[in-house]
């Protein structure tokens, strides 16, 4: 039977998704929902399984288990599915022959789409220049753009993107995180694959982290980090000694990790500035460790990743 729910147009929901190849499990109970007006990451290390959920929420792969559902439909059963649901999974999967313009012009009519939509979403793409060359002749970043034009085409309420920020150059990257941010305030889900932490920290709201098939988190970036911080407060002082006291004996677990540095975990820094206070400690500065998506993606997957330089040195 046909699978439906009420979800709001542009919703995407993975809700159990199993599938083996061969032997090998790629999905393994995956479930995450995929909301509109937020741009959501979705990462995880090489083979946890993301590219395989994307392909099956496009009806690529089917899957052993689960449901895969956009706008509370199989994405299969769509009339005009781009304009419910665009992807950008492959940039080299086009026709090298054809002219950018005549590459989204064929799209545009398999779905019933004003020709005049192709000419804005190149404008969109910063393709308008290059709307007459042949699509074999674009450099990687380009055909990036031109995939991300592709998943405009239908102005759907709901984008997904696998590593969209491979081959860009800098202006690319300004280019996207601004398109991304704007789909997402107009009301759009955002869903963005991608190995690049600096980028995702700058571009997503939400984080669904991967790995062997399976969500390890489902969060905010804020919370993440907020959670990768764990309370770790550095300070610069000419008494250590008794820095780390008058901080132990207010609840922190305390260490000295420099001539001139302590470190403590479990107080805030307006907690710290007032315990040394109170203990006429001197300090010269106190600074709250913020850590980066980068920290907290490695610190979370670190059980989870497949492959490693020492699995190659030891088959060597």
């Amino acid at each position: 039977m046909e699978q439906h729910t009420t979800d709001p147009a542009g919703t995407i929901r993975v809700t159990g998704l199993r599938k083996r190849f061969g032997a090998n499990p790629a999905l393994d109970g995956m479930t995450f929902t995929v909301r509109p007006g937020q741009v959501t990451g979705f990462v995880g290390p090489n083979g946890a399984g993301k590219s395989t959920t994307m392909r099956v929420v496009l009806g690529l792969d089917a899957p052993d288990e689960g449901t895969a559902l956009v706008g509370g439909r199989p994405y299969r059963s769509l009339r005009r599915p781009l304009t419910h649901l665009g992807a950008l999974l492959d940039a080299g999967a086009l026709q090298p022959g054809r002219t950018a313009r005549n590459h989204l012009l064929w799209l545009a009519r398999s779905q019933g789409i004003d020709a005049r939509r192709v000419d804005r979403v190149l404008a969109a793409a910063g393709l308008q220049e290059a709307a007459g060359r042949r699509a074999g002749q674009f450099s990687l970043g380009m055909r990036q753009r031109l995939g991300i034009a592709a998943a405009l085409l239908g102005d759907p309420p709901a984008l997904m993107l696998d590593e969209p920020f491979n081959g860009l150059d800098p202006e690319g990257f300004r280019w996207i995180r601004a398109l991304l941010a704007e789909q997402a305030a107009r009301g759009r889900a955002v869903l963005v694959s991608s190995h690049l932490m600096g980028e995702l920290q700058d571009t997503a709201d939400h984080l669904v982290v991967v790995g062997r098939g399976r969500v390890i988190a489902d969060t905010t970036v804020a919370a993440l980090l907020a959670g990768a911080s764990n309370g770790r407060v550095t300070l610069r002082t000419s008494a250590p000694d008794r820095a780390v006291r008058a901080l132990a004996g207010g609840g922190a677990t305390v260490s000295s990790t420099g001539p001139d540095t302590v470190t403590a975990h479990g107080l805030e820094p307006e907690r710290v500035v007032a315990l040394l206070t109170a203990g006429g400690v001197p300090f010269a500065e106190v600074s709250a460790h913020r850590a980066s998506l980068e920290e907290a993606y490695l610190e979370l997957t670190r059980d989870a990743v497949q492959y490693r330089a020492t699995d190659a040195g030891e088959a060597a």
